[in-house]
């Protein structure tokens, strides 16, 4: 029996990431020592725009070393992508229900800078879990293990080159439904930017 939910810690996580969360009534463990993995959610989210679905990156600092711990993994700040990010998400958002009311919360992500990916990722969580009032306590690994016992590990399923774990997602209204339809499993912040307070039930 499993007493422990397994995630990894992503960058302004899929809606399937918080449903996993919401249909598992199980404390929450982060990876922090797996090795960091190329093109997953760890460094990207999706959102929607007038064109389509746009993919946000969080640039990192790529050392000499191929396998590198989440944990060690730092933020590159070479360019300044903090303020693309933010345009970005005004550009999407500006309009929807809920912006004005949450947009101060997420605007720090985009105004301090943070060395470590993993620990800038888990502030996110921390903020997104206090919102939809979802009470779940978070620890973290101390070591890698790639066939965990007695949890439950989601931690290669939520992954954007894979089917979606959320497999019947209702349509809700989305900013720009009248020119690209619904567009499932983007970042939880659709959903929280356009349903506020009813983000909880969708999930």
């Amino acid at each position: 029996m499993s007493t422990q939910l397994l995630l990894s810690a992503t960058y302004l996580p899929p809606v399937s990431y918080f449903h996993a969360i919401y249909q598992h009534d199980l404390p929450i463990v982060l990876d922090k020592y797996e090795h960091y993995p190329k093109q997953t959610y760890r460094t990207r989210a999706k959102i929607a725009t007038a064109n389509g679905i746009l993919e946000l990156f969080v640039p990192i600092v790529h050392g000499r070393k191929e396998h590198v711990a989440m944990k060690d993994v730092r933020i590159n700040y070479d360019h300044d992508w903090q303020r693309l990010h933010w345009q970005s998400l005004q550009t999407a958002y500006r309009s929807s229900a809920y912006f004005e009311f949450y947009e101060n919360e997420f605007e720090q992500f985009y105004e301090k800078k943070c060395e470590f990916l993993f620990d800038y990722n888990l502030s996110q969580l921390e903020l997104i879990l206090k919102l939809l009032k979802i009470n779940r306590s978070i620890s973290f690994t101390n070591s890698y293990e790639k066939a965990p016992s007695g949890v439950l590990d989601y931690r290669n399923l939520i992954h954007p080159k894979k089917p979606s774990i959320f497999e019947t997602p209702k349509p809700y209204y989305q900013v720009f439904n009248d020119r690209v339809g619904f567009i499932p499993e983007l970042s939880i912040i659709d959903l929280i930017f356009n349903q506020g307070p009813q983000t909880k039930n969708y999930l």
